[in-house]
């Protein structure tokens, strides 16, 4: 309880001075709230205490009343029987004036009868373009025919917020080649179908439907297969293949599965397979999820990308999808593939850009947690990992550092300068990183009290960088500090004030990179509630926090009570009483009066459209920064929402190269739009200690893959509720194969540091020791990801195309191509049971990491029984492959300062290939870099470098396995490597030449190498 403790204590402290209630507010408090503002006290009272004997006036702590947060009561359209069906009410469209192109067509689309106007004003007239852009890319656009004074309301999305694809410049053959095609019919209205020319297949076809397009809303379907196979669609809690609404609308809100939550991701992959017929070659689709073990499948994928940043939902049914927007435009791009990488490799090259090259630090290990009290604190974990032999490469520091909880500005006592200094220069000595968290909003200053002052609102008050009111004032919401402002991405100002306040603040606390949080952006009110109310700032967010009265931590994981039976009833039980104590009784029975409301022609309902879709807080004002809220440039916040966050983490990056020149920004960031990879990783957000959400972490992971996003972890061991010992031990092992490896947890949850368990600190141990070795493929991984556009974690289905029951697996994975991880993800499990894709009589070999000895698997598919007691997770070696490997160490400076391993997986042929990156591991733009191939074939290993950078580390081992017959003799460069240093197995076939440190005492890497055996 000492966390609650010092928080309660702050807020007590901030908030004790004395102030007069009859002051008049300032200009930036007594402007117009936004619509639907719940209506605040303007003042606060001032009441009399007697401490100690004596009489002393204070300010009690006022809480932002719950109601502020509470939105009108909204009936989500997929929920209402009596919402009208537009489909049943609308004309669709005719297509005339069609025009050929030189990459497609054009074509005038008008309204086929009168109009419905059913949850919006019917755009009469739109423009149709088709453009074969590449060889593998088609984009159908459809925009309203003339956006001008009469028809402003219509938004599209501009170029300079979200990248356009464009016709590439060798389109003019490279089209040719495509093998898509777009063909139309206005029978009985219009629609279009999107063909693959090599199979025959629709891909999409809105033909037996309508098209719908209004100004607040736009409806277009497509059949699909039965048992589909579609992956994407960000960002929800949800296992890897969708078969369900989803919505997208950014959110905050604590990771509740099958809702919207904090990403806007609008890519969805869709698989098929088809049985080949062995005597024709004919193929034929695969529509059951029971597939012929004993047949031959092929697959074909296609991606799909709606480039539109507004509201929406897409409808999985059984049979179709329905696409639902809230405004904007149909902007579609169709990827060929036809396999997962080359859609991914497409979709990112051509619309989202690739992923940012990330620091090697980042691979690191991360701790934090939200109530870590002071510097102190911070140095006894530091002190503790390195204790108990744990890596731990960056601090992190939650809320808790900051001045009343306000950006760029730390607690003068707990958190202080001169400490801070001393602190970070130990750590950063010691090859360690310090991480703080940002937060979007931006406290206001009490006009009233002149020891409140906050220079960094004032700067971005005098730049106009914060968002306004539609009547022009300035829009205050509440976050943490209180009573708080947004910066304005789109004004002329705002990301020239960002960058300045995180150079002078890092001035003061040389920081290593930036973690975004609260960017959807969240505000704890509906409206300007600030407006008027800035005299009683600071102020308490309307809810209870963590470890409050009614508000104590009582959750533990899934089968605690059969590991811990006291203590779980014990808990269960305050948890009841705690409930009932909160508990209020239900005044109504009666059915929710809903708002429903309906179109104005012309006019736009932004704060309540017509079409009400299922967002997880209802009202799109609800925990979030209002849609009527205005940008500089007169855009509502209605139409880029879903842009807030990838806004701030641009920001962000461009703040960071002036802040910390030269290297390349480290960003974590919460709230993410598509293309947001080119600038910062992402985390899973508010998780919960449950094994449930240990399972999900693999899904949502794979999806953040096909994002253009792997720089994706967890909060490992869960965020909300405590942890315990064996998820604990279990999470930590899986996330050590997660490209962001963090762990951290709530305020006054039960510690659950690495160290905090016996058995976890082992069992993290074991991970770490292997991940900190493969931090070179890791490292390799990524760089070509930022360069090719290649996923780092990948699904069964990715690296085995053509076995269709892989379609729908995701408690299993592989960290690029060699390595796969088979965790255990059930309480009180001894094995796990996994597949090994292609093994099994299909010429597939797989190597037990720790035992080096390959998997004897008899049947194709076969779901294999894998014993892994607690502190042992499951991980394999794909024959084909070679790993480069380094010997780990607690940080990863000092890994990189030790010798180097290489694995051989050979396969079953006796071949295998992999490749090593190398540069600084820090800086944007590199003076040299040097990449290493390997190939093993013939009873050799060759390795052949290019590239410049200088690396002196020498060669220590090379292990090769599946040697199937016993060695005698071993050269490196026709030098024989003395049979001491030369190790066979005769039982696991593994050969193991170690000792080579003084043939390549001058770097492993310096001159091209070949190790031969025989």
């Amino acid at each position: 309880m000492s966390n609650v403790f010092i928080f309660i204590t702050v807020l007590v402290v901030r908030l004790s001075y004395a102030q007069s209630p009859d002051k008049d507010t300032t200009s930036i408090q007594s402007a117009g709230a936004a619509t639907g503002a719940a209506p605040l006290p303007t003042h606060a009272s001032v009441e009399v205490i007697e401490i100690s004997g004596t009489t002393t006036t204070f300010r009690p702590i006022f809480t932002v009343p719950t109601e502020a947060d509470t939105g009108a009561p909204l009936l989500p359209n997929i929920n209402d029987a009596n919402a009208t069906d537009a489909q049943t009410v609308c004309p669709g469209y005719t297509a005339t004036n069609v025009k050929r192109t030189d990459y497609g067509l054009t074509a005038t689309l008008s309204l086929a009868g009168p109009a419905c106007n059913v949850y919006g004003t019917d755009i009469t007239t739109l423009n149709l373009s088709v453009e074969y852009q590449s060889s593998d890319r088609l984009a159908v656009r459809v925009v309203p025919a003339n956006v001008d004074a009469s028809n402003s309301s219509q938004y599209i999305l501009p170029t300079t917020l979200v990248h356009q694809p464009t016709i590439d410049a060798d389109a003019d053959m490279s089209s040719l080649i495509s093998d898509l095609n777009f063909v139309w019919s206005n029978d009985p209205t219009f629609s279009f179908s999107v063909y693959r020319k090599s199979t025959g297949d629709v891909l999409l076809s809105t033909e037996g439907t309508k098209l719908v397009y209004e100004n607040q809303f736009i409806e277009f379907a497509s059949a699909l297969p039965e048992n589909y196979n579609l992956y994407g669609l960000g960002e929800t809690i949800h296992g890897l293949r969708l078969d369900f609404t989803k919505t997208i609308w950014a959110a905050d809100v604590g990771d509740p599965i099958d809702y919207n939550i904090y990403g806007s991701h609008p890519f969805y992959l869709d698989t098929r397979y088809y049985e080949v017929d062995s005597a024709s070659g004919i193929l034929t689709l695969a529509t059951s999820n029971e597939t012929n073990a004993t047949a031959d499948y092929v697959s074909f994928s296609h991606g799909v990308y709606s480039r539109n940043a507004h509201g929406q939902e897409i409808l999985l049914r059984p049979t179709n999808i329905t696409w639902r927007l809230l405004g904007g435009s149909i902007d579609l791009y169709f990827y060929a593939g036809p396999t997962q990488p080359e859609v991914t490799t497409a979709f990112q090259s051509s619309a989202i850009g690739l992923p940012a090259l990330q620091q090697y630090f980042t691979f690191g290990f991360h701790q934090c947690r939200w109530g870590y009290a002071n510097w102190s604190q911070l140095q006894e974990v530091v002190d503790n990992y390195e204790a108990f032999g744990i890596p731990l490469e960056n601090i992190w520091t939650d809320i808790d550092y900051m001045n009343q909880y306000r950006d760029f500005d730390n607690d003068a006592v707990r958190y202080n300068y001169t400490q801070g200094e001393a602190f970070l220069a130990k750590l950063h000595a010691s090859g360690r990183h310090y991480i703080p968290i940002i937060d979007a909003a931006i406290y206001v200053p009490n006009p009233n009290n002149a020891s409140d002052a906050y220079s960094t609102f004032n700067r971005g008050n005098d730049t106009d960088s914060f968002l306004t009111n539609p009547d022009g004032s300035i829009y205050i919401g509440a976050v943490w500090p209180g009573y708080t402002v947004f910066p304005d991405w789109l004004s002329d100002n705002a990301n020239a004030w960002w960058t300045n306040e995180m150079v002078t603040w890092h001035n003061k606390v040389a920081f290593d990179g930036a973690w975004i949080d609260m960017s959807e952006v969240s505000s704890f009110c509906v409206g300007s509630c600030g407006s008027g109310n800035v005299t009683m700032n600071p102020v308490h967010p309307p809810f209870q926090l963590p470890g409050e009265p009614g508000a104590v931590i009582y959750g533990y994981p899934e089968g605690f009570n059969l590991t811990n039976a006291t203590e779980a009833a014990a808990a269960a039980s305050a948890s009841s009483s705690q409930a009932a104590a909160s508990s209020t009784a239900d005044a109504s029975s009666t059915t929710p009066n809903y708002l429903r409301t309906t179109p104005t022609p012309g006019v736009r309902n932004i704060d309540h459209p017509p079409y009400v879709i299922n967002n997880v807080q209802g009202d799109l004002a609800v925990h979030a920064v209002s849609p009527n809220a205005t940008h500089a440039d007169g855009t509502e916040e209605y139409d880029v929402h879903n842009l807030y966050g990838s806004q701030i983490l641009n920001a962000t990056y461009n703040a960071l190269l002036a802040a910390i020149p030269g290297k390349r920004p480290f960003i974590i960031g919460r709230s993410t739009f598509s293309g947001a990879g080119k600038w910062a990783g992402h985390w899973g957000g508010d998780n919960t200690s449950l094994w449930a959400y240990m399972f999900f972490s693999i899904p949502q992971a794979l999806s953040f893959s096909l994002f253009g996003i792997p720089m994706f972890g967890v909060d490992t061991c869960g965020f909300n509720g405590n942890s315990d010992e064996e998820l604990c031990n279990r999470w930590m092992q899986l996330s050590a194969f997660f490209p962001f490896y963090r762990n951290h947890n709530t305020l006054t949850a039960i510690p659950q540091e690495a160290y905090v368990w016996a058995s976890v600190a082992e069992a993290s141990r074991t991970a770490m020791n292997i991940r900190y070795s493969i931090l070179p493929y890791m490292y390799t991984l990524f760089y070509l990801a930022h360069n090719t556009g290649s996923t780092v974690m990948r699904a069964l289905a990715w690296e085995f195309p053509n076995d269709p029951a892989l379609a729908n697996a995701d408690r299993q994975f592989f960290l690029g191509p060699a390595i796969l991880v088979t965790p255990v993800l059930n309480q009180g499990a001894t094995s796990v049971d996994g597949v090994f894709p292609g093994a099994g009589g299909m010429g597939g070999v797989y190597y037990d990491w720790y035992t080096l000895e390959a998997q004897n698997i008899s049947t194709p598919g076969a779901n294999v029984t894998i014993p892994a007691p607690l502190g042992h997770i499951p991980v394999y070696l794909r024959g084909g492959y070679v790993v480069p490997t380094q010997e780990p160490a607690m940080t990863t400076r000092d890994s990189r300062n030790n010798p180097w391993g290489v694995i051989a997986a050979l396969s079953l042929e006796g071949t295998a290939g992999g490749s090593l990156y190398m540069d600084d591991g820090e800086s944007l733009v590199q003076n040299a870099t040097l990449y290493v191939e390997f190939t093993a074939a013939d009873n050799a290993l060759h390795a052949s470098g290019r590239g410049t950078y200088n690396d002196s580390n020498p060669l220590a081992n090379i292990t090769v396995l599946g040697v199937q017959e016993a060695v005698s003799n071993v050269t490196l460069n026709g030098m024989y490597v003395p049979q001491d240093s030369v190790s066979y197995n005769e039982t696991n076939k593994a050969l193991v030449v170690s000792g080579l440190n003084a043939l390549t005492s001058s770097g492993a890497w310096k001159a091209d190498w070949v190790l031969r055996w025989s």
